[in-house]
């Protein structure tokens, strides 16, 4: 990933960014909200794939970042990184789902 993701030159890569992204979903409850969220979202994409109500798309960001914020929110006691880091955060909540899958990160503290 290259500079053009981040309008904050904190960070010059998403290389430099995921460490930090890390650290601000600490918790396990929060992780294990955003791993939900995304579950639901890839569930809503194939739903309105399957069966061609492609209305369905507009609950996306609802779900999506309903769970992550609510996370943040009450559990993590932060604020999310999407408000600063837009682009950034929404590559490193697939990345981090990914990470949760193949088991590099854990969905307990």
């Amino acid at each position: 990933m290259s500079n053009e993701l981040s309008s904050d030159s904190r960070f010059s890569s998403f290389a430099e960014f995921y460490p930090f992204y890390l650290e601000e979903h600490s918790d396990a409850t929060c992780r294990t909200l955003h791993f939900i969220g995304s579950w639901l979202v890839l569930g809503i994409i194939a739903t309105a794939i399957f069966t061609n109500v492609l209305v369905y798309l507009w609950l996306i960001p609802l779900v999506g970042y309903g769970f992550a914020w609510v996370g943040h929110f009450f559990f993590e006691k932060n604020k999310p990184a999407t408000f600063k880091y837009p682009l950034y955060s929404f590559v490193g909540d697939w990345v981090m789902f990914k990470d949760i899958l193949v088991g590099r990160i854990s969905l307990r503290n």
